[in-house]
């Protein structure tokens, strides 16, 4: 039976249970779709764009639609819909971080081996956190450089300063070094890729997706987030210890993309009107008086 209408943007899975943001990830994180060709990827984009105009193509089945707003995801800037740098996607991440992360784990024992995987490993990260960021608050070159140096400067800082500290420590101690860089540089590359978005608040919408203003505290809880949930996927792999760790490595390799993040690691959150800026708040209640209790926005990932 033909498909007459078909809502693509409604979630598959329910995102609020475990096993809907199980299934959601691997979807995101899907390797496979990093592979494939601009050719195809653009067929996804096309047919996505035919369903949201209220047009399917004539034989098209739901699942053919999923798949398309797979790759569609997978592969497009929901601000903009331009097709992102492959290294910045999502379904690169299980190929590319879980490679750095190895080597940032197998060699840890001596500053220039630090040194050059965690530079490695920023340039990764700010790569990731630009590509990814709320693309409706532009930033300059200029400000990307001095994000760009900031932050894999607190990375090698932490990690040279660290481990000159354990040389002579245990090396249970020693182990904790790469995370802890990894961690420090979380906390100012994201921040710092994603500037624009504190100084000028970013654009909230109501559920149904009408524009209500832009928020700079939506910006700040957005950002604290995805850097929380940064920091908490790379804990488990980043953690593990002597034999436990040689005996687990490959194992923690092939499973890094695929541990279902929480909630706080999806593109799309919310905050309650009650917490928005003054002027913002009260701009809202004049308008829609209490139909509006909470504001939608991309945080990015």
């Amino acid at each position: 039976m033909a498909l007459r209408s078909f809502d693509i943007d409604a979630p598959r899975w329910d995102q609020s249970t475990f096993m809907g943001r199980l299934k959601h990830f691997f979807n995101i994180t899907d390797c496979r779709t990093a592979i494939l060709p601009d050719s195809r990827l653009d067929e996804a984009k096309a047919l996505v764009d035919s369903c949201r105009a209220g047009s399917i193509p004539p034989g098209t089945t739901e699942e053919q639609l999923h798949y398309a707003k797979k790759l569609y995801d997978s592969a497009f800037h929901p601000d903009t819909g331009d097709r992102m740098n492959i290294i910045g996607r999502m379904s690169f991440q299980v190929p590319g971080g879980m490679a750095i992360t190895g080597c940032m784990l197998q060699f840890y024992r001596t500053v220039p081996a630090v040194v050059f995987w965690q530079w490695v490993n920023q340039s990764f990260n700010a790569l990731v956190n630009y590509t990814n960021r709320n693309a409706a608050s532009p930033i300059t070159p200029k400000q990307i450089g001095i994000a760009y140096v900031t932050a894999t400067s607190t990375a090698l800082a932490t990690a040279v300063g660290l481990n000159l500290y354990t040389k002579k420590a245990p090396p249970l101690v020693a182990r904790w070094v790469p995370f802890a860089a990894v961690a420090a540089a979380n906390c100012v590359n994201i921040p710092m890729m994603r500037q624009q978005e504190i100084l000028n608040g970013i654009s909230v919408t109501d559920e149904n997706g009408n524009k209500l203003g832009h928020s700079k505290k939506a910006a700040v809880k957005g950002i604290t987030q995805v850097v929380i949930s940064r920091i908490t996927m790379a804990a488990p792999g980043m953690s593990m210890k002597g034999r436990f760790h040689k005996s687990f490595h490959l194992v923690y390799f092939s499973h890094r993309g695929s541990l279902p993040p929480p909630p706080p690691s999806f593109p799309c959150s919310s905050m309650a009107v009650s917490k928005l800026e003054p002027d913002l708040r009260d701009s809202i209640r004049s308008q829609y008086g209490d139909a509006v209790q909470h504001v939608y926005f991309n945080k990015g990932l």
